[in-house]
Order: C-alpha cells, then structure tokens, then sequence
C-alpha cells in the first residue's frame, strides 16, 4: 500500500523555540497564527470562512526520534504512558490535531486563534469542527489526565520531547 501525503500549508505561529511553549491549545486561547497555502490547494478554502473553529492536521517536524513510552506533561504522578494514550509529538508518524478558532480567510491565507503549534510547521490537513458531528454528548473520560483546565491552560513545554 502506498499512502501519498503532501504538505497543503505552512503554519506561521509566534513559538519558534519548542521550550516553554503552550502544550494544547487551551493554554494559547489568544495566540493568533497564520497558515498560508500553496497555490493549487486556495481553492478548497471555498466557504470555510462560514466555520468558527477547524481541525488542523499538522506534522512535528521537530521530532527527531519517536517514542512507544512517554511521560506527559500533565501527568501529576510522572508515569510512563504508553504513547497512544497522551498528546505528545512523539507518536510513530508524528502526527499533531488540534482545534482553534477560525478568524478569517482571505486568498491564500487563514487567520487562526488557540494556537500551540510550533512556527512554520507544516499543515496536511485543515477540516471544519461541525457540532452537530463532533461535539460529544454522553460522559467521557480522560484516562490517567487528572489536571484541571486551569492547569492545562497554564502548563508549558519543557525539553523532554525536543
């Protein structure tokens, strides 16, 4: 099986240094970034300005070396995880999802807000947030994740994933 997966954007964010950056988007609620398409994908933008908020499917293209057993950043008891089970860049295909806020979208350029996304990183996917599809309705769980919002939104990166 071949899989054919190419770069659509560039993420431009205000992080260029992997330290003490926020960790989701929650703790970047008022980071503004651009995301800037190659010319033969601006077509696709077509009414996505009618979304408030996107998917972004991005590649860490800072990892250097994957890991199966991580500890998190949010881990209150320092545990290694199994890495499907945390958030971290450090999965096999080194694959990021976040969702921010839409603010405009204007030729070959998207403006976003709620960014945590390293300066130029490069976007595979851009997919709108659909309530009706996405929102979850029942009770969920978050596993091993016990910190508060107010402790996501405040915590940053240190060096363990650079």
């Amino acid at each position: 099986m071949t899989i054919d997966i190419e770069q659509i954007a560039t993420i431009s964010s205000p992080f260029c240094n992997l330290v003490d950056m926020p960790i989701q988007p929650k703790g970047a609620k008022d980071t503004y970034a651009t995301i800037k398409f190659k010319e033969k994908y601006i077509e696709g933008l077509k009414d996505l300005d009618g979304f408030s908020h996107v998917y972004l499917i991005y590649y860490f293209h800072k990892v250097k070396k994957p890991k199966l057993s991580v500890i998190p950043f949010n881990d209150k008891t320092n545990t290694p995880r199994g890495v499907f089970s945390t958030r971290t860049p450090m999965h096999p295909n080194s694959l990021g999802l976040s969702v921010v806020e839409l603010v405009s979208v204007d030729g070959d350029t998207v403006t976003i807000k709620g960014v945590d996304i390293l300066n130029d990183t490069p976007l595979i996917d851009i997919k709108p947030y659909i309530e009706n599809f996405d929102k979850v309705e029942n009770e969920t769980k978050s596993g091993w994740m016990k910190s508060s919002a107010d402790e996501v939104r405040s915590k940053k990166s240190d060096d363990r994933f650079v």
